[in-house]
């Protein structure tokens, strides 16, 4: 048998953590440290492997029914190897140490099971959520495996460098930065996206930092179709993106 997909075998790495390819993550398992990973993410393994739910504590069950932001995890162990992936997602992997990470949910794919996270509400100054209203703060010392729809923009951000991004592509963020929501817009209805342009959210960081931005606002994966109306293009509704296509990745809620 002969082919070009010869071309690719299994990744050599004596890292705990390393990329198969862009869109495929490889985690070595000792039988040590457990590693837990998004459900229904795991595409392949190799060696004495076992998965299990990853129970809620009662603080991250209260945060999932007043904000709907919550990691639902698996959890890996055995001694082996793993691969993980999510809609063919870029992955990419971050060291988490003493300053943290904040980031939306819906984007993390694996991550050690020594990081604790809580559930965080971004500062509006219209008092109401919307895109990136809650998100995570993954805090200790480990790996986290996070994922984006194409190759993301990292932004540095300084006191006199501010960033500002569209809160539907902001994907994580330095847990030492201000930040806060705003609407880019001076309209009276802060529902109605900025003039004609379609913009709407946005995210305001300050401070010493960095901003990971992905080249995509929330877009159905697979070419998933909005459904009609108002309401629905703005992803609001039964009818909407959101309502259609809950749990995918592209969704914040």
């Amino acid at each position: 048998m002969q082919s070009p997909l010869f071309g690719h075998t299994e990744a050599q790495s004596q890292d705990r953590y390393a990329l198969q390819n862009p869109q495929l993550l490889r985690v070595s398992l000792t039988g040590h440290d457990d590693v837990l990973a998004r459900k229904g993410s795991m595409v392949a393994y190799q060696g004495m492997m076992e998965f299990d739910g990853e129970y809620l504590t009662r603080g991250q069950q209260n945060a999932r029914a007043h904000t709907g932001e919550v990691l639902d995890l698996m959890r890996c162990s055995g001694q082996g190897t793993v691969y993980f992936a999510n809609l063919a997602q870029y992955v990419h992997i971050v060291d988490v140490d003493h300053n943290g990470l904040t980031v939306d949910a819906a984007y993390v794919l694996a991550m050690d099971s020594t990081l604790h996270w809580d559930t965080i509400a971004v500062d509006s100054q219209f008092g109401i959520s919307g895109s990136g209203a809650y998100n995570l703060v993954i805090s200790g010392q480990g790996k986290v495996a996070l994922m984006t729809s194409g190759q993301p923009l990292m932004l540095q951000v300084t006191p006199d460098k501010y960033v500002n991004a569209d809160a539907d592509a902001v994907v994580a963020w330095s847990t030492s930065l201000v930040v806060q929501m705003q609407a880019p817009t001076s309209s009276s209805s802060v529902w109605r996206r900025r003039g004609s342009t379609g913009e709407g959210w946005e995210l305001n960081f300050q401070g010493h930092g960095y901003a990971l931005v992905q080249p995509s606002e929330l877009l159905p994966p697979q070419g998933a179709e909005i459904g009609q109306g108002a309401m629905a293009q703005y992803g609001f509704g039964q009818h909407g993106a959101h309502g259609q296509n809950q749990g995918n990745i592209w969704s914040n809620r």
